[in-house]
């Protein structure tokens, strides 16, 4: 792995589909296994075929995996590396996802335009909705105190889920973008709040080469965040933690560091992580100072069925 300010060339792919994979999209990490002093690996196969985009991680050291082939959701002990599928899925997209405190994953739908929400240990469907209509594509998820927010790539727009007392599901409602948002084709991707917890991060592909977007939650204003020179021309996933900010940028093989001010409004890029590993990550999640992120594969020629996967992982900066 080496890490440099210096810009890759983009690959020639297409931009790949997002999402984060967060409670709550910040993680706390910390510097040791709990478990054992035996380090865990820093790779795993998932199942062939499975077509993976998403990741999350709970509080426990388990990370799940969306499958775009199949909509279902494999789990992952981290300490070794060994799996299972939690969720069959409904023969739709699985995109984005994320994991909450009561044992649920909240669920992107992708091209299905659906928002679903599963319990993590039996795999049982909670709620789905159609939110986005045609020609729709629910790419990521976040969890706020009182919300999940999914992003809308084909529409200037994010759905809520509300999440009242003890949890409960409200009805899914639509943000309309203004302000500085543009809408052109396939443009947002990974989302996240912001440190102070006053706003929503957005990437937005149209906007100045690749751009982050910070959303009033409320109002649905978006303005673009300051990052000097810095563009994000296929920003996907995001992690923030704390104050630093990890963006996924699948056709250039890398993750983006950003130094964030509280409000999100201005960031400097301090840091690039690369590895050899890497087969266009899409999205990141943080466990125990490390950062977990599944290769979707997505230039790999004639995926199929029988098509490996994996995933990988890399210190935190």
């Amino acid at each position: 792995m080496t890490r440099s300010l210096s810009r890759r060339q983009l690959l020639g792919a297409g931009t790949a589909l997002g999402a984060t994979a967060l409670v709550g999209g910040t993680a706390q990490a910390s510097p040791a296994s709990p478990r054992s002093a035996i380090p865990w690996p820093a790779e795993f196969p998932l199942p062939n075929g499975w077509g993976p985009e998403g990741v999350a991680i709970g509080f426990g050291p388990y990370a799940y995996f969306g499958s775009i082939a199949t909509g279902g959701v494999y789990r992952v002990d981290l300490a070794s590396g060994r799996g299972r599928v939690v969720h069959e899925g409904l023969g739709r997209q699985t995109v984005g996802l994320k994991a909450d405190a009561r044992g649920r994953l909240f669920l992107a739908g992708g091209s299905s335009g659906e928002l679903r929400v599963v319990d993590a240990h039996s795999g049982a469907l909670i709620a789905a909705h159609a939110v986005g209509g045609q020609d729709s594509f629910v790419n990521d998820v976040v969890l706020t105190h009182d919300a999940a927010w999914f992003t809308e790539s084909f529409g200037a727009r994010l759905y809520k889920l509300p999440l009242g007392k003890n949890g409960r599901l409200g009805r899914p409602e639509t943000l309309a973008l203004s302000g500085d948002w543009v809408q052109s084709g396939f443009t947002s991707n990974g989302i996240a709040p912001t440190s102070d917890g006053s706003a929503l991060l957005v990437t937005n592909a149209a906007v100045d080469g690749g751009s982050l977007m910070r959303v009033n939650p409320r109002t649905g204003v978006a303005r673009k965040v300051d990052l000097g020179d810095t563009t994000l021309p296929s920003g996907d996933g995001l992690v923030l933690i704390g104050r630093t900010l990890y963006v996924v940028q699948p056709n250039s093989n890398q993750v983006d560091v950003i130094r964030l001010n509280r409000s999100g409004s201005r960031g400097t890029a301090i840091d690039v992580i690369r590895d050899d590993r890497f087969d266009l990550p899409t999205t990141a999640a943080a466990y125990q100072g490390r950062l977990y992120l599944p290769n979707s594969r997505f230039t790999t020629p004639d995926r199929d069925e029988n098509t490996p996967y994996n995933a990988v992982s890399v210190p935190l900066v």
